[in-house]
């Protein structure tokens, strides 16, 4: 299916690895012109074509030199995927040994940095009734599945994009959301990461976890999601043929989620 995406500029965050990398790598296969932002730029990165710029999103400075400089070099936005959260910095760990730092540390990446990026860049896609894709987790409706800091801030993020749909709606800008199940990334690359914590936690090296979490999981695919299918949903849902797609969340987990 062609998109008709070709002219398009689009900011995505988080874009170094993982899901955001791959919808860089989708949105400049169909000749979008793509700022990727991430804390630290990678050669993949820089190797999509895109323009890699160099924020904190944890931070209101970093998103506003983010969409500052998106603006500059783009001369719009037309496209936002919120991507960007937690991975490596989350731990397994319940809702006692979560103190009030860790829960700002992560609303601040998770929550916070979509709100800011999304509120510096809204003059431009107001102006150019533009979409935006927020991505979530099937842990916002499975909150047992996360850390309890993350599962909340992802349903907040669920939220958020309801709220904004119903808001700029009517000034033409589309806002979904996309909430993918266990994704396979660099976050099972090593039992230090949050993956390896996971494996760590049920007993198992990360191979095992692999090949036995889907059916343990109830995934019906009998597979984890792979980055690209993300990249895939989100590259539909930001372009035309999704016209009539606004305030609704995709689940892309395999048939995890149960519930009608």
């Amino acid at each position: 299916m062609d998109l008709k995406l070709a002219s398009k500029t689009a900011v995505v965050t988080g874009a170094s690895r993982g899901i955001g990398l791959a919808t860089v790598k989708a949105l400049v296969a169909e000749g979008v012109r793509v700022v990727g932002a991430s804390r630290t730029t990678t050669t993949e990165l820089k190797e999509t074509g895109a323009i890699a710029v160099a924020a904190d999103l944890s931070t209101a400075e970093g998103a506003h030199t983010l969409v500052e400089q998106a603006l500059a070099e783009l001369g719009g936005i037309d496209l936002l995927v919120n991507n960007v959260g937690g991975g490596d910095d989350l731990a397994v760990q319940g809702f006692l040994e979560t103190d009030d730092e860790k829960w700002a540390a992560i609303l601040d990446i998770n929550l916070l940095s979509t709100v800011r990026v999304t509120r510096a860049a809204l003059p431009s896609l107001v102006e150019r009734t533009g979409a935006i894709v927020n991505v979530s987790t099937v842990a916002a409706r499975l909150p047992g599945l996360g850390p309890v800091a993350y599962a909340a801030a992802k349903a907040a993020v669920t939220a958020l994009g309801k709220t904004l749909a119903e808001e700029f709606g009517p000034q033409g800008v589309r806002v979904n959301t996309v909430s993918p199940g266990f994704v396979r990334s660099s976050i099972y690359d090593g039992p230090e990461k949050f993956g390896g914590q996971i494996a760590a936690a049920f007993g198992m090296d990360i191979p095992t976890f692999l090949k036995q979490a889907p059916g343990a999981l109830g995934i019906t695919t009998g597979r984890f999601v792979e980055p690209e299918e993300i990249a895939s949903a989100i590259a539909f849902l930001l372009s035309d043929a999704a016209a009539s797609i606004t305030g609704a969340d995709y689940l892309v987990d395999g048939g995890q989620h149960k519930a009608v």
